[in-house]
């Protein structure tokens, strides 16, 4: 399982989800949107125009994607574990 996180600097939802994930033992990677124009719209592109933070990008073994809008424990837990 890949998981990348869409986020910015001063998003404190961001700063949230990522310590939720550290506490759980999860490894991500983190694309800060603030930061580089490219990464935002790699990930305008994920999300089919959705513009908030944090946007987070599930890739499972098997190749499919689940994606979670915002800090979404119950669907982040569902996804993984």
């Amino acid at each position: 399982m890949n998981i990348t996180i869409y986020s910015t600097t001063t998003c404190p939802y961001c700063k949230m989800l990522k310590n939720y994930l550290t506490e759980k033992g999860v490894a991500f990677e983190e694309k800060l949107t603030d930061q580089d124009q490219k990464i935002q719209e790699e990930m305008i592109a994920a999300s089919n125009g959705f513009l908030g933070v944090p946007f987070t990008v599930v890739t499972k073994a098997d190749g499919s994607k689940e994606h979670i809008i915002g800090f979404d424990k119950t669907k982040i837990d569902s996804i993984v574990g």
